[in-house]
Parts: C-alpha cells; structure tokens; sequence
C-alpha cells in the first residue's frame, strides 16, 4: 500500500475584498471569492501498479485555464512543474510530488479546471531528467501553384472622333475621353502570392515570428492578458479620463544622482535611479491633494489615509503593478530597495497577488522604452495616473537665454468626475517642483 502524502503548491491567490461606507447606515457589504487554493495529493489506483493522481482544489465557482509543461511518457524529479494554472493577474504552479512517469493527462492543454478535479497520473520511481523532446520538424513551404496568365484582352475599340467643327462653329459633341482599361493592373489572386522568406530575429518565438510564409496561427490568449483588456476598457467605460501635461527639467536629478551615486551605493548597496525622486514627489504631492489619492464610489468619495503606489512593470505574460505600500514614510533608498525587490520577482514569475493588491496612485514610467510622449489609462479603482517618458535634450529659455536642458515629458491622467482641472494642475506642478529640487520636500513648501 502506498502512504498519503500532500504537497502544496508554494503560491496561491488571496482573497479581494472591497468595502463600502455608508454615511446613513452602518451596512459593510463584502465580496470575498477565494480564486485558487491548488493542493496535489496522492491517491492510490484499485490496479496492482502503484500511480499517483494529481488533484487541485478550489472555488466551486472559479475556473482557471491548464498550461502543460510535460507530456504524457515524460519523466519528472520531484518538485519539478508539471503544468501552470493561469488565472486573472498571475500563474499559479503545479510541481510533482515525486519523480515518477506520467502516464496520462486527464486534462487537456488549455482547458479550464474545476474544484477537486484530477489532473494526471503519474507512475513513481526514479525517472532521472525530463524525456528529450521530439525534434520540431518544420514543414517545407509548399511553392504556390503557378496561376495561369490571364488571357489576353481584346484591345478596346478606338473611339471614333467626332467630326471637326468648321472654324467659328460650335462643337456639337465632348472630344473622347480616355478610358482605363477593363483589366486590373494586378490580376494575381491573394493564394498565389509567392512565399518570400526573411530572417527572424534574435529572442522572436519561431512560432509567432513574421517569417514570410502565407500562413497565420491562432494562439489562446493567456487570462492575464484578457483580464487587462477587461480592466482597460471598464476604465474608458466608467471614468471621465482627462489628462493634463508638464515637462521637467532633469538637469537637478542628474546632478544629484551623479555627485552622491557612489556614496548612495557604498551606504546601501544598490544605485540610485530616476524612479525614487518621482516616487516620492508623487506621494509629497498626494499628500498636500487628498482628493487624487481618493477615489469615487457611486454616490460617496473614499479618502484613504495612506499613500501605496503602483508601479506600472512590463512582463511576456502582460502589464502587472505590483505595489510599494505606505511610500508616505519612504526615503530615496527604501524606495529603491523595495522596487528592486519587486522587479526581481517580476521577471522571474515569482509576483503574488498580494504583491498587486490595493495601491492608491500609479505610476507608468513609458521612457524606459524610448517614449517621448502618451497619455496613459488609469488603474482602476484609482482616480489618476502619472506617466513618465524619456529624456531627450531641448533648448529652452534659462534666465532669457537658450541654453539646452534635459527635458522630459510627464502627463497625468484623472477622473474629472472627482478631481477638477485646478487640482490635477496643481497636483502635477507641485510633482514637477520636488522632482526638480527635492529640496521642497524637505522644506515642505
């Protein structure tokens, strides 16, 4: 007989809880949906041979899609991801429990899965490293069928001139106009387009890459990608989005960053970026504009007593905001810290949703990919954005002369339902001002 043994899953997602106040009763109304709790147990087959059968449990009413990283016949260690449970904001693993064989998926690729299903079967017993993978073999491109030449067309009558008129006489008819001919200038049909190969490029899937054959390819969408496009049209939907503009002068942070980098990195360990000043002017300015920290729910405006900012992070799988909690407290070096603390677990997958939970204010730092200039889409349920874009040289008045400057682009998007054009201004001036001269922020001016 085969002992029990259950082997958890190392993430799972939390439960999102909204709460609203109510100025007359005293109702809280909370909606709590516990998305996924994977657990991988072991369960012994009637059949002489010793299996294992992975089952997950979750919501009874959530699904999530099944990504499989190994195939049937595949050997696996323990611990070793079997397959990936994509959800709205993040993927959630499925190791082995042992090394073994799988000898059956009892789900296929892409389907969704439900509370207590079973996954796969494995076999135990040491299986080494994963089978080697079958060679991909590519199809060779079949040459289009040549496409018989159109016949010749019959060349058009020549049109027969009107008589002259006499000299002094007034013409009786319109002199011939050209016609243009009957055939098209290309006849050749979109299915006889010849195939014309190019190069893909260094780190391009050669599944999705333009290759210059005439075929396509459907991929699934993963759920984080459409839970972003749900987010992004709910909020063109639902918010009255304006966004205003301000240019910065980087001349000031430059300076800093490169008169005090080596004293900041030997002090802390880390260097100093351009995220930190911004970070923390942001929430010095929320601070003095209560109302862009806030946020409209239906017929009440919720205030929020502490500053989290999301920072806006580009993965593969889709655009995450993981989020730096309590900024309002934070120096130059806290806030570096915990942002590379958080871009370390979004590039290795490693992101929970708690990481990405709440925030109050977001921050989309475009320039990093060149950007000169965009107006970005706000997180809801927050009332603005600000987006950041690269540093490009400009000439501009110093004092009545021209004198070139690093200048860069800042717009900030708000909901006009809760915040007017003078608070929006006057939010992303005073960012501007503690940017340029962080010294503001000491003197709270």
């Amino acid at each position: 007989m085969l002992g029990r043994r259950a082997v958890s899953v190392h993430r799972y997602l939390s439960r999102a809880a909204r709460q609203s106040i109510a100025a007359s009763q005293s109702t809280v109304a909370q909606n709590k949906t516990q998305l996924l709790e994977p657990l991988v147990k072991n369960v012994q087959l009637t059949s002489n041979a010793k299996f294992h059968i992975s089952a997950i449990r979750m919501s009874d009413v959530i699904t999530e899609d099944i990504r499989w990283l190994k195939q049937k016949g595949d050997h696996v260690n323990e611990d070793e991801l079997v397959a990936e449970i994509e959800t709205d904001k993040t993927s959630v693993e499925v190791p082995a429990p042992q090394s073994g064989t799988i000898v059956e998926l009892l789900v296929e690729d892409g389907s969704k899965v439900t509370a207590k299903q079973k996954l796969y079967k494995l076999q135990p017993g040491a299986g080494g490293g994963s089978a080697p993978a079958a060679p991909k073999v590519e199809a060779a491109a079949t040459p289009a069928s040549p496409t018989p030449a159109p016949a010749a067309a019959a060349p058009a009558p020549t049109p027969v001139a009107p008589p002259k008129a006499a000299a002094g006489e007034i013409p009786k008819a319109a002199p011939p106009v050209a016609r243009p001919p009957s055939t098209p200038s290309s006849s050749t049909p979109v299915s006889g387009v010849g195939i014309q190969r190019v190069v893909i490029p260094k780190g391009v899937d050669a599944n999705l890459a333009i290759t210059g054959a005439r075929d396509e390819v459907r991929v699934k969408a993963n759920r984080m990608r459409m839970r972003i496009a749900q987010r992004l049209k709910d909020a063109q939907n639902t918010y009255a989005m304006l966004t205003t503009f301000n240019e910065i002068d980087m001349s000031g942070v430059i300076e800093m960053r490169q008169k005090y980098q080596k004293a900041f990195v030997a002090k802390h360990g880390l260097k100093l970026g351009l995220m930190s000043p911004f970070v923390r002017a942001a929430a010095y300015a929320l601070q003095e504009s209560p109302i862009v920290n806030a946020v409209l729910d239906e017929n009440e405006i919720v205030y929020r007593h502490f500053v989290d900012i999301s920072v806006a992070v580009a993965t593969p799988k889709g655009l995450v905001v993981p989020v730096l909690r309590n900024v309002e407290s934070m120096n130059y070096a806290q806030i570096e810290q915990e942002i590379a603390n958080l871009g370390v677990k979004a590039r290795d997958g490693k992101l929970a949703v708690e990481d990405m939970e709440g925030g109050t204010f977001t921050i989309s730092n475009g320039g990093v990919f060149g950007s000169v200039f965009g107006t970005p889409i706000i997180n809801p349920p927050q009332s603005a954005i600000l987006g950041m874009h690269g540093v490009h040289d400009r000439v501009v008045p110093i004092n009545g002369k021209p004198e070139i400057r690093p200048i860069m682009q800042i717009a900030l998007t708000y909901d006009h339902r809760l915040i007017d054009g003078r608070e929006a201004v006057t939010f992303l001036k005073k960012i501007k001002d503690a940017v340029e001269d962080p010294r503001t922020i000491l003197m709270n001016l």
